[in-house]
C-alpha cells in the first residue's frame, strides 16, 4: 500500500497540473482533484477482467473493480502511470491501451479525475496479482455483469463507469 504522504498532483478539469498534495489530504475529504488511470482488459473471447479489492483496502474493500487502477504519481505523465500500474496490479507489461473516456468521479473523501482505457490481451495471458493489491482476479463474461449490476457486488465506481465501457463496445461492434 502507498504510504499516506506520497506526493500526487492537483489537477484542474483539464488535467493541468496546478500543484501537489498528499495522498493522505487528497483521500481527506478535501475534494482535491488528483488524477488516476484506470485499465479495462478484455481477453480475445471478450470477457472483462476484474480484480476483487482487498479487504484490507480502506475504500471498497472486498469489492469486484476495474482490472487496473491507481494514480498518477507526480511529475509522471498518464501513460507511464498506466504501463506502471498495469506491470504492478497484474502483470500486464506489453500492451497497447486505448483512451475510453475522461470524466470526474467524486465520492464522500476524494475527487479524481479519472483517464479510463481499454485493451485487448492474447488468450496466453495469465494475470499476475501483486500481493495485498487485490483478493482475486477473473475475467468476467458481460452476462454476468449485466446480471450483478446493483447487487452491491462492484464498486459504485466501476458500475458507473461500466455504462461508458458498455456505450464504448457496443459502438464497436
Amino acid at each position: 500500500m502507498a504510504p499516506d504522504n506520497e506526493i500526487l498532483p492537483v489537477v484542474d478539469i483539464d488535467g493541468n497540473v496546478i500543484g501537489s498534495a498528499t495522498r493522505n489530504e487528497c483521500h481527506g475529504g478535501t475534494m482535491i482533484l488528483h488524477p488516476v488511470v484506470h485499465l479495462h482488459v478484455l481477453d480475445a473471447a471478450g470477457g472483462l477482467l476484474m480484480q476483487k479489492r482487498s479487504e484490507t483496502k480502506i475504500i471498497q474493500p472486498g469489492k469486484w473493480d476495474t482490472a487496473v487502477g491507481g494514480h498518477i504519481d507526480y511529475g509522471e505523465c498518464v501513460e507511464n502511470a498506466l504501463q506502471r500500474e498495469a506491470s504492478e496490479e497484474i502483470g500486464l507489461t506489453d500492451f497497447k491501451a486505448e483512451e475510453m473516456a475522461r470524466y470526474v468521479m467524486e465520492s464522500s473523501v476524494e475527487r479524481e479525475l479519472v483517464y479510463s482505457h481499454i485493451c485487448t490481451v492474447s488468450s496466453d495471458f495469465t494475470p499476475e496479482p501483486e500481493a495485498g493489491e487485490c483478493d482475486a482476479l477473473r475475467f468476467w463474461k458481460r452476462n454476468e455483469i449485466e446480471a450483478a449490476l446493483g447487487t452491491g457486488v462492484f464498486t459504485p465506481n466501476f458500475e458507473m463507469e461500466y455504462q461508458m465501457l458498455r456505450k464504448y463496445l457496443d459502438d464497436m461492434r
